[in-house]
């Protein structure tokens, strides 16, 4: 069980151990000095040598773990975060062996080692970019031939959650929510009347053709069912001219296939790669939750530890009040922006829908959490999708002594913000989502893999959050 402390806990405890085993033998051997003594009258000077003892014993205690804790732990716990970063998170930054130089050649050791660490990602990391180059060239080569071709594509999972989409299927999903990726695709069909045309699929082994209303039940759509040949899934082909089509349209893929293989486990249990995250932030009057209001929202979504560049959610919220100078100094955002925009009821209901199958993710999480539940009677949804906290989940992995701003963040990540975006709501989220990604792999590699994991270990480090709010 006390491998589940942190190294900084453990030292505290050991040390905690070392002063009371200190005033406990001290104890002893004064009553053993007096026992021998025989003298009754002497029991206030031993009584007073004992409490002395026991002052002293748990200062100089206190005072060598504070030392300690400041130039052995604290040290060790950085470069150890630092080696994880390097390892599993593509940070190149140098290790700090200034902090850890009562270490002895521990620090030179580690940076010698991130050094042979970094120039193998380095290798490994050209070898990567010149793949992805052949194969953006085969994606464009295949987008092309698609324009060609006035059919909305969709590619689905046996789970009848989304695997692939192009730009004309993302301009029919729209119609009745957010297209995105590992969606459910009842959120944009029927789902019994695609599940009677998939069954019809697998018992035939052939394409099938089939009439499945929308979601909504205000149209319906002429579909053809494809299979995949051996691979799991199956294609939507939506017919053109039903869907008002136009040859034209941009084909941009979205897509991952290996969402064709859909984990099915309670979240707990399902791993922190195989989740679906939408990570926002937003901007807002004031620092008070309970009546100031939001005038920004800004989210990305995140599937399979990477951002899915065209899923983002991004609006500003006419806040029904005047927005003070002083907050305008810092987003940017003023009474005429937000003239004329959704109020908050729609741009919630709106966010909510984007992010309906998935954990949300956020840096200070209950701050931006508070302004939706303030309002979750008038936008009329409940906001009980899992979250994720960055503050939190940096505390697990740097230490709780360290600095978690976003700021601080990027730069132990190496995540560079424009200073442009800083402080809009999608520069914000966008940078939250980079740090998030580049956190995944570290919290695998500390045998954090599963959600429940994780989540549990994260409620350990809830004081940081009660201490910035």
């Amino acid at each position: 069980m006390h491998t589940r402390l942190s190294l900084r806990l453990r030292i505290f405890l050991f040390f905690c151990l070392l002063a009371f085993g200190g005033i406990a033998v001290t104890a002893g051997a004064l009553w053993a000095g007096y026992s021998r003594a025989e003298q009754p009258e002497l029991s206030d000077a031993f009584i007073f040598s004992g409490l002395l003892s026991t002052f002293a014993i748990l200062g100089l205690c206190a005072g060598v773990w504070l030392l300690f804790d400041e130039n052995v732990a604290k040290p060790i716990e950085r470069l150890a975060a630092g080696m994880r970063a390097r390892a599993h998170a593509g940070v190149s930054k140098d290790l700090d062996t200034h902090g850890a130089r009562y270490l002895g050649d521990l620090a030179a050791a580690a940076q010698g080692l991130a050094g042979q660490l970094g120039a193998s990602a380095l290798n490994a990391a050209e070898a990567i970019a010149r793949e992805t180059e052949h194969l953006e060239a085969e994606k464009t080569r295949l987008a092309a031939l698609l324009t060609d071709i006035p059919i909305a594509t969709v590619m689905a999972s046996p789970a009848h959650q989304i695997v692939l989409y192009d730009g004309q299927a993302a301009a029919v999903l729209a119609q009745e929510a957010p297209p995105r990726l590992n969606a459910p695709l009842s959120d944009y069909l029927d789902l019994t009347g695609l599940e009677a045309a998939y069954g019809r699929l697998v018992r035939s082994g052939m394409e099938v053709q089939a009439e499945v209303k929308s979601a909504s039940g205000t149209q319906v759509f002429d579909l053809l069912l494809k299979p995949l040949g051996g691979a799991p899934g199956y294609i939507i082909l939506f017919e053109g001219a039903h869907a008002g089509l136009a040859p034209e349209d941009a084909r941009p893929l979205t897509y991952d296939f290996a969402l064709l293989d859909t984990e099915h486990a309670d979240l707990d249990t399902r791993r922190l790669s195989s989740l679906s995250y939408v990570v926002f932030d937003t901007e807002t009057t004031g620092l008070l939750p309970h009546k100031d209001e939001i005038v920004q929202i800004g989210a990305l979504r995140v599937v399979r530890s990477r951002i899915i560049e065209g899923e983002t959610f991004e609006t500003l919220v006419n806040p029904g009040r005047p927005i003070p100078a002083a907050s305008s100094k810092v987003h940017g955002i003023t009474d005429a922006m937000v003239r004329g925009r959704p109020g908050i009821a729609s741009a919630a209901r709106h966010f909510h829908r984007f992010a309906s199958d998935a954990v949300i993710v956020a840096h200070n999480a209950p701050f931006d959490m508070a302004f939706l539940h303030r309002h979750a009677k008038r936008t009329g949804v409940t906001w009980d999708q899992p979250v994720l906290d960055t503050v939190l989940l940096s505390a697990v992995l740097f230490g709780a002594s360290q600095e978690h701003t976003l700021d601080a963040l990027c730069d132990r990540l190496d995540v560079t913000i424009p200073p442009a975006l800083r402080h809009t709501a999608m520069g914000d989220a966008r940078a939250t989502a980079e740090v998030f990604c580049k956190m995944l792999p570290m919290l695998e590699a500390r045998g954090l893999n599963t959600f429940g994991a994780v989540l549990e270990e994260t409620r350990r480090h809830g004081r940081l959050i009660e201490d910035m709010n």
